[in-house]
């Protein structure tokens, strides 16, 4: 039996004769820990653009992308404990295993989580990468919630408007007490992330010091850096706490952190993948992380950063998506839906 996919033969620019072409493969069969899953909606990330720009298929197959998806259980492996046919589930896949961006999906149970029930799937099909992301940096690698001395009780995300840093706003909001401050730069993603929940926002095409001195609440204990990190380090380094935590996300071509060295400031890196690629003992969290936003989301605690619904899933579509992320100037996360 086949099904619909999208995939591309060679690493190259989004208008190569190779890039996204619309396929038909063989349906997988789920064995072991993993869950085959009938997609039903996916979005697209970053990393979906880097990959196909960067990463050449193995030999002569179709490689496919994807990494977010909101779909049905329809098969379980034999090892399978945590879903049974018939279960909506959502997540965030690995990077190492063939993508969402076709009608059945394989993914291991333990990075899968039940979906919410009170969004339509394309509104939580935006979620789980970004919000896995930004969950393990807040939680996992700065872990806000163990103070830093002297420190004001703030996190300064950088890049606040993304897909990362909408979810990030969010879900400090929902779960901390913490103060937030989100950078933007244009007047329609300002709105945004004050939409969102962030305390203050402030504009990262100008010099930052001044800005988060003028908030009048002391240096802030905790910096997350989702892009244009290699601009912004001796800033940091100035406004940020002594002993403060600092993390990023992007891929900057060089990063030198030497001017953390006088306040002790610790650096932290967040791959999202991590857990999966290497098959870590705590690869659970991903579905417990998954689960607990959930229920926020059911809880009307946090909402969906779906911007925009691009139609259905195919290489046409598809490909109109990854040249919006090209431009970096996405607002929140785009979504596809059905095939």
């Amino acid at each position: 039996m086949t099904m619909k996919a999208v995939g591309y033969k060679a690493a190259g620019a989004i208008d190569d004769a190779g890039a996204l072409m619309d396929i038909e493969i063989a349906k997988p069969t789920p064995t072991g820990r993993d869950v085959l899953v009938q997609v039903q909606a996916i979005s697209v990330n970053p990393v979906d653009t880097k990959i196909r720009q960067n990463r050449p298929p193995e030999g002569d197959e179709m490689a496919i992308l994807g990494w977010d998806a909101v779909g049905e259980v329809v098969g379980v492996g034999d090892d399978v404990s945590m879903f049974k046919k018939g279960d909506r589930v959502w997540y965030a896949g690995a990077i190492n295993r063939s993508g969402t961006n076709a009608e059945f999906h394989l993914v291991d149970e333990r990075i899968v989580g039940n979906a919410p029930k009170s969004v339509s799937p394309s509104q939580a099909a935006a979620l789980p990468l970004t919000t896995l992301t930004a969950y393990e940096m807040l939680f996992d690698r700065l872990r806000v919630n163990d103070p830093v001395p002297s420190a004001a009780p703030a996190v300064v995300i950088i890049g606040g408007s993304g897909g990362v840093g909408s979810i990030a706003i969010q879900l400090l909001r929902a779960l901390t007490d913490m103060t937030v401050i989100a950078t933007a730069s244009r007047p329609e993603t300002q709105a945004w992330v004050t939409q969102l929940g962030a305390h203050h926002v402030i504009d990262h095409s100008k010099p930052l010091v001044a800005q988060i001195e003028a908030l009048g609440i002391g240096q802030p204990g905790y910096v997350f850096s989702t892009n244009q990190t290699g601009n912004y380090i001796e800033q940091i380094a100035e406004f940020i706490a002594p002993q403060g935590r600092f993390g990023l996300i992007d891929d900057p071509a060089e990063l030198n952190i030497k001017p953390f060295k006088q306040k002790s400031v610790s650096t932290h890196w967040e791959f999202m993948y991590t857990r999966s690629l290497f098959q870590t003992d705590d690869m659970t969290r991903q579905h417990d992380i998954l689960n607990e936003v959930t229920g926020l989301i059911d809880a009307g605690k946090v909402k969906s950063t779906a911007t925009e619904t691009i139609g259905m899933i195919n290489a046409k579509n598809l490909t109109s998506a990854h040249k919006i992320l090209e431009t970096n100037k996405a607002r929140g996360k785009l979504v596809l839906e059905g095939f």
